[in-house]
């Protein structure tokens, strides 16, 4: 069935949809099955903010607490998919040809899709650089792929993790996953991640990707340029591309180990609103 046909018709009967989420997938895949018609389950970790959790719930989906971290989360959601409960739309896993995490990938493709439009339409140089957060690594996997053979020389493109949740670092120098251990606290919630997606990590090390981690107090401090400067508000996980940037053009060793220099345009992508409601 087209996906035109299947909104239209709306079938009753449909399979839930079940996910593991910080907050943004989780909205995603809520919104998707209320479209469809569909039932949502939701596992959330017990880090994620209440008013994440409400919006969720708002598409109507069900939520699932699990106590511990986003990976105890992507743990019980593939549990319960296993079990019978629906059927797991992940953004991570241990197979680096999975079909559904392949397929999220390719949707956070459009972004790249878009620079690529915007860019060329406004007649700007393209971007030599792009500092790119990194959770799992799936979005950054997608826009490694999305604009591989459209950057300008010498087209880098570099993760940023926080110090405290790094597990695409590793797993691009071990070339598989490898599961951080520890409680992951960061500021940046949307990165608090222990393991990276096998997919992704398999993307990115075809494109030649490189990983940099940043500490807290960078985090924050990008945030704070970010809205002195331009007024955008967002949070440590939106802005840790640009505290990736900011650290390693304070570091000549780091310049130069990248490639960088004063012709050099740098891509930063900005992917979350800051949050009102915390509580």
């Amino acid at each position: 069935m087209q996906l035109a046909d299947l909104l239209a018709a709306r079938p009753k009967g449909q399979p839930t949809l079940v996910c593991a989420s910080d907050g943004n997938d989780g909205l995603a895949v809520a919104a998707a099955a209320r479209f469809a018609g569909a039932p949502a389950r939701v596992f959330l970790h017990e880090g994620v903010p209440k008013a994440r959790a409400r919006r969720i719930e708002n598409q109507g989906a069900e939520i699932v607490s699990v106590p511990g971290t986003y990976d105890n989360a992507v743990d019980a959601a593939a549990a319960a998919a296993c079990q019978g409960a629906g059927i797991l739309v992940a953004d991570t896993t241990d197979d680096p040809n999975d079909p559904i995490v392949c397929d999220v990938m390719a949707g956070y493709g459009v972004t790249a899709a878009e620079i690529r439009d915007q860019v060329d339409f406004a007649g700007l140089g393209r971007p030599t650089h792009v500092f790119i957060q990194a959770g799992v690594g799936g979005l950054a996997a997608a826009i490694a792929e999305g604009l591989s053979g459209w950057l300008a020389s010498p087209g880098c493109i570099v993760t940023v993790e926080p110090e405290t949740a790094a597990c695409l670092g590793p797993a691009l120098a071990a070339g598989r996953p490898i599961r951080v251990m520890g409680n992951l606290r960061t500021s940046a919630e949307m990165l608090s991640c222990g393991q990276a997606s096998a997919a992704a990590v398999a993307v990115l090390r075809r494109h030649g990707a490189r990983a940099i981690t940043v500490p807290e107090a960078e985090l924050v401090d990008a945030v704070h340029v970010l809205s002195a400067h331009d007024g955008l508000a967002t949070t440590p996980s939106g802005a840790a591309g640009l505290a990736g940037a900011m650290a390693v053009l304070a570091d000549p060793s780091h310049t130069r180990d990248l490639g960088l220099d004063r012709l050099s345009r740098i891509l930063v992508l900005l992917t979350e609103r800051a949050w009102e409601d915390r509580t």
